[in-house]
């Protein structure tokens, strides 16, 4: 700040004005920031002291406490004036948080990298930072990101045309970029990459014309439209380590191999335990993962174990507890409350080796009576849907899949006494009910480690972080239903909702875990400020436990009444290190 005098022929004004630069015209522009008076004013209200000097004195004293962000802000407003027309007034500043963690895991650098190898012009670092944020705070198409990129603080340097040369590039480098951002982010924390997790999922698109990569195949939402597939890779700690994309006809059984042989030879990992379910563990997987320092761990159905080897899973006797030296009968511990109370949360198991296919390994089948209740619970829940359908509209038992509570209804055409029925009579199937209910509590996997129950068990258990990304993506970043066409486009708009899911994983962990995907992304939609020109932005957020948490993760604030425009800046540079 600095003084301005205006001089007319009677009397000389002075100012404290400013320099602001306007992001817009590229230039700086100087705006008043108080009118102290006219000389004469201030002469009497001085008592003769030289105004000049008293302003000079002011002045400093204003740097001074801008310096220390300390100084009293007053903006006058008028209820007669109207606010100027198209000229936005709120930010979002969120993405702050994303962009501290965006440099931090190296992206702006693998961009700069791909760029030095290509000949276009527009900021890749800059497409591809809002595109992630984009996935994060505000999803949903490219032309709407692009349009919603201008609500952040940094305001967009590109136009709508190089978002979509940005994705054929993208593409392109897409191994790239997974490999070097494992690498980078090594420089962050050490990776838990002894145990890596396996899944895949997929996206439809809405269209009925099948194409490349769009092809219809099972999918796991039963919806009617074209597909492409997914299959992820996640480290022992929930963090992404790799993805790729399949058509959408594609087994998923054959798609682990190559992206672990592409992990393997990128990120010159050697040693680690893959961990998949039953769907995804064909005997060559697993034997694949047999070889060397590699290990696997996969569940396996209960039911669709040979004869031999179910009867064993299934005998009440020979369990055992992790810790303790006897063996347990389960088919006593609900004799009594007592009973059924001391051992409701423990988990038994058992185990033996097999050999089958010219592959050695360890079957371990565990019993929860918590887990049984539960199953329990959810059928009984189902059989009533059964029974009012039933009752209500027969005329809608259709098809049933596995899962469908209409597994439970059986028909027949023959009444009571043997006759032929005029109609279709419906009926609960005893059998099918006691025949499920006979597998309730009892989860089998397969290992061909030769560590005890309970530290397989507990590698296992942990693939629900895997299944909670999916689901992340499905409907917090909204990766589907997908509206590009081009193969190249799809990869890339998989590859951003990556890269989207790596820094949000990171933000959590950074955060301690303590607040839910959904508490962290509303609350970082809703970080907006109301910009006061020449002064700075208003916080017209809700200060809470989160974003406390939030800042004093990151080391930085942007809470205070008014965050002055030389602090913004300041955070923007910050982030950026």
């Amino acid at each position: 700040m600095r003084l301005k005098v205006t001089k007319s022929k009677n009397s000389a004004s002075l100012y404290v004005i400013k320099s602001v630069y306007n992001s817009k015209t590229q230039s700086n522009s100087s705006v008043i920031v108080e009118k102290l008076g006219t000389e004469a004013e201030l002469r009497k209200k001085l008592n003769g002291q030289d105004p000049y000097e008293w302003a000079k004195n002011y002045i400093a004293e204003l740097n001074q406490k801008e310096k220390e962000h300390k100084r009293d802000v007053i903006v006058k407003y008028y209820q007669s004036k109207l606010i100027d027309r198209d000229k936005q007034r709120s930010f979002n500043g969120g993405y702050l948080f994303l962009q501290q963690l965006y440099h931090q895991l190296g992206l702006h650098r693998i961009c700069k990298e791909i760029s030095n190898n290509y000949k276009f012009t527009f900021n890749l670092d800059f497409i591809l930072s809002r595109l992630i944020y984009g996935r994060i705070l505000f999803p949903s198409s490219k032309l709407n990101t692009y349009q919603e990129s201008k609500r952040l603080l940094e305001q967009p340097n590109f136009e709508l045309q190089h978002v979509y040369r940005a994705l054929e590039v993208i593409s392109k480098e897409m191994d790239f970029i997974q490999s070097e951002l494992y690498k980078n982010s090594l420089s962050i924390s050490k990776r838990n990459d002894r145990i890596l997790y396996y899944d895949c999922t997929n996206y439809f698109f809405e269209i009925e014309q099948e194409d490349g990569l769009k092809q219809y195949g099972f999918a796991k939402d039963h919806k009617p439209n074209p597909i492409v597939e997914m299959g992820l890779f996640m480290d022992g700690d929930g963090i992404p380590l790799a993805f790729s994309i399949h058509s959408g006809n594609t087994n998923e059984q054959t798609t682990l191999r190559p992206l672990e042989e592409k992990i393997l030879k990128d990120f010159e990992l050697s040693k680690f335990i893959v961990c998949t379910d039953a769907g995804l563990s064909s005997t060559e997987n697993r034997k694949f993962n047999n070889k060397k320092n590699r290990a696997f761990i996969t569940t396996q159905s209960t039911k669709k174990l040979k004869k031999h080897l179910r009867e064993w899973a299934l005998d009440p006797s020979g369990w055992r507890l992790s810790g303790i030296n006897k063996t347990f009968d389960i088919g006593m511990l609900a004799q009594d409350e007592l009973t059924y109370e001391k051992y409701k949360a423990e988990t038994f198991f058992k185990e033996r080796w097999i050999k089958e296919d010219g592959l050695e390994q360890k079957l371990i089948v565990t019993f929860s009576l918590k887990y049984r209740d539960y199953q329990r619970q959810i059928r009984n829940r189902q059989l009533e849907r059964a029974i009012k359908l039933i009752q209500t509209k027969p005329s809608d038992i259709k098809k049933k899949s596995q899962n469908d509570f209409k597994r439970f209804i059986s028909p027949t055409n023959i009444t009571n006494d043997g006759e032929i029925a005029d109609k279709v009579i419906y009926s609960l199937n005893e059998q099918a009910i006691a025949n499920e209910e006979m597998f309730d509590g009892f989860y089998t996997i397969c290992t061909n480690l030769d560590d005890d129950a309970s530290t397989i068990t507990k590698i296992n258990n942990r693939r629900w972080e895997i299944e909670e990304s999916f689901r992340l993506m499905k409907s917090e970043f909204k990766a589907r239903p997908v509206y590009l066409s081009r193969d190249d486009r799809i990869q890339a708009h998989f590859t951003t909702c990556f890269l989207a899911l790596t820094l949000f994983r990171y933000l959590e962990k950074k955060l301690g875990e303590q607040f839910t995907s959904h508490n962290i992304i509303t609350e970082l939609r809703e970080m907006n400020f109301y910009s006061i020109p020449a002064e700075g932005y208003i916080p017209t957020y809700t200060r809470t436990d989160f974003t406390d948490a939030l800042h004093e993760a990151f080391g930085f604030r942007t809470d205070y009444q008014i965050v002055s425009t030389k602090l913004m800046k300041k955070i923007y540079k910050d982030t950026k290190l």
